[in-house]
């Protein structure tokens, strides 16, 4: 049980707070708009920590004007005596102090969502000023900070105005103002649905804590004028229904079970879904996402595997001498979500993104097992786990049908060993780790592109036609269609559940398609492919969008190439008058040496990388977008498209 007492000696000095301005990217990633929200994640996670663990019950979150944001929690107020050793404010400490915090030691908090002490400080030395304010023992005090310019150098979030008794105040709490540094994030904004996005995932994680994100900004300043309450008496039993919305689900109550040991709780919320054949699983430690899986994973998928299994032989649904189910089979449809507090978190993967502590997986498996055979034998349930069988026999019998998992990898073979001549141009060189594969739209796109690229570490495979929609189709109907097929036959590696990245043959796998609704539609179907069958190659950072350009400008011998409006803009501005513009409408459009120059030459090209930060919302979002619920898609249109926007742009000397 955590101390509830809580004093400036609990926060622990690792280091100072001297190298955050100058390498920003090793602490937050990346200085551009998801590096900017990151140092908000750190404040929230903060508050949410500390109302989580039973020292409040409500985080607020407001966007002002002028890119300033404000995070407030009526939990016990961030210390504000002196530290024995700095002989500052415990307040200060935190803000100033690299690795300074009360989580290392689990004495303030049971579990923590953020581990490494690092967040307020890194905030307040990326912001231009921090403010401070804490409500504790009937007082209210405050401390500024800023980052002034000391000389031709910049000093991050020093002290600007020390801890100052404001006066008497009611409740406690902290709450933190701050406006991200403009010389480090430059003209970035905060969004608020990306903020929405991340807080609901938060409010689900942690049952019964209420989360207020308001956006106060003016219109000036891009405001919205948007106010949102989460707050989920169910935790992640609520979570799973929210993102099977618009999907017709095999059962209305989702299964849910949580159980616990010292120092060590997990849940579990798991609802199927009728006319789906892939599994959703979600794992999350301590709040955080485990996007790469883990023992946790491991240990719930067998303790699925034996309950139902179990429930099928005692309810003779499984005869004597039938064999059991797999687990596959139990999961098909299955969207799951699991979340572990504990301590002595052991992350690993590419991503570190993977639970790697081995006493987990005995742990779940033994505790998921006894809690969800518990509850299938409760009123209720008897009509759920019936239903949940029968789609696993129909899985079985799809399985079977095919021979099982030898004849389904079989399948996958006869699939790679497809003749690829006259589709795939492939390129010449073996070393895998520099090869790239050009997914390119349409056969006149691929005939510029074959003649475009560099043999040698350059292959392009041209699609006819737009792919397979997979997010409802069977795997025999996937391994059906010719595109698709010619698609896994190219990259080695195989499709879900028999995928194997180390088959690989290309380390960057390019999308490139027309800059158009067509081509928008074609990244779409093949984006939600990856996300479904071969989704590590997303995790593991091997998939890319091309970024071909829109506009060529000329001028004399000066060529301009503008990749969107904006930059058409400036470049007219910077070539003048009498200025010759191309709109291209397609890849088709550019001939092979404009294709190089623009879209594949590694010294030239934009390429931007597909990435998973939610693995929960891109599931919510592919189930919306490509889904069959066409009114699901309308509310979501109509939520977030900016019906507003006014195009202003005047294409000048059209060619």
């Amino acid at each position: 049980m955590a101390n509830r007492d809580y004093n400036a000696r609990d926060i622990n000095v690792l280091e100072g707070l001297e190298a955050v301005r100058k390498r920003p990217g090793m602490y937050i990633g990346t200085t551009g708009e998801k590096g900017m929200h990151h140092i908000l994640w750190e404040i929230i996670d903060n508050s949410i920590d500390e109302v989580s663990n039973g020292y409040g019950d409500t985080v607020r979150i407001e966007l002002l004007d002028d890119n300033v944001a404000r995070v407030s929690d009526n939990g016990r107020g961030v210390p504000v005596d002196k530290h024995p050793k700095l002989k500052i404010s415990g307040v200060e400490v935190v803000f100033t102090q690299l690795h300074a915090g009360a989580k290392f030691d689990n004495g303030q908090y049971a579990y923590s969502g953020g581990l490494h002490g690092v967040g307020a400080s890194v905030t307040n030395a990326l912001s231009e000023w921090l403010n401070v304010e804490v409500k504790r023992d009937g007082h209210l005090y405050k401390v500024e900070f800023h980052s002034p310019m000391v000389g031709n150098r910049v000093k991050s979030g020093v002290t600007k105005t020390p801890l100052t008794l404001v006066g008497k105040a009611k409740g406690t709490g902290t709450t933190v103002t701050f406006k991200p540094d403009e010389r480090v994030f430059g003209h970035e904004k905060f969004n608020y649905h990306t903020i929405t996005d991340r807080v609901r995932e938060k409010a689900y994680m942690n049952k019964g804590i209420t989360v207020i994100v308001d956006d106060n900004r003016t219109a000036l300043f891009g405001g919205t004028d948007k106010h949102d309450v989460f707050c989920y008496k169910g935790g992640i039993a609520d979570y799973v229904q929210y993102l099977n919305e618009g999907k017709s689900v095999l059962y209305e109550r989702p299964l849910y079970v949580s159980a616990q040991e010292e120092n060590f709780e997990v849940e579990v919320a798991i609802q199927h879904v009728d006319g789906y054949y892939s599994e959703n699983i979600y794992s999350y430690v301590n709040s955080i996402p485990t996007l790469e899986g883990g023992t946790h994973e491991v240990g719930f998928k067998s303790a699925v595997t034996k309950v139902f299994n179990d429930y099928a032989r005692k309810a003779n649904l499984l005869k004597e001498k039938q064999s059991n189910f797999q687990g596959e089979d139990f999961r098909e449809g299955m969207t799951a979500v699991i979340l572990v507090r504990m301590q002595n978190v052991q992350f690993e993967g590419q991503t570190k993104g993977k639970l790697g502590n081995t006493e987990v997986r005995t742990k779940v498996e033994n505790l998921i097992s006894d809690k969800l055979a518990e509850l299938l034998l409760q009123k209720g349930y008897k009509t759920t786990a019936e239903k949940i069988i029968s789609k696993a026999q129909a899985a079985a019998r799809t399985r079977e049908a095919t021979k099982k998992a030898k004849d389904l990898s079989r399948q996958q073979n006869k699939v790679n060993s497809l003749n690829l001549v006259g589709k795939l141009a492939s390129c010449s060189g073996k070393n895998y780790a520099k090869n790239e594969l050009f997914i390119v739209e349409g056969d006149s796109a691929g005939g510029s592109a074959k003649q475009a690229r560099d043999r040698f570490f350059q292959a392009i495979l041209p699609l006819k036609g737009k792919p397979l929609n997979v997010e409802k189709a069977s795997l025999e109907k996937i391994l059906a269609n010719e595109e698709l097929a010619t698609l896994i036959s190219a990259l080695g590696t195989g499709i879900t559940p028999s995928f194997d990245i180390s088959g690989l043959k290309y380390d960057k796998i390019i999308i490139l398609a027309d800059a158009d609704q067509d081509g928008a539609h074609i990244r779409a179907l093949l984006l939600t492919f990856f996300f479904r069958y071969m989704r590590p190659l997303i995790l593991e950072g091997h998939v890319y969008i091309g970024m071909p350009p829109l506009y060529r400008l000329q001028k004399k011998d000066e060529t301009l190439y503008c990749y969107d409006d904006a930059a058409l803009i400036e470049g007219q501005k910077k070539m003048g008058k009498n200025t010759l513009l191309q709109r291209f409408k397609g890849l088709g459009e550019m001939n092979p040496e404009q294709l190089w120059d623009t879209t594949m030459d590694p010294a030239k090209r934009t390429l931007t990388r597909v990435t998973i930060e939610d693995a929960a919302m891109a599931e919510k979002r592919t189930a919306i977008l490509m889904g069959d619920d066409s009114n699901v898609r309308k509310e979501y249109i109509y939520q977030y498209a900016d019906f507003n926007k006014i195009d202003d742009f005047k294409v000048q000397n059209p060619q």
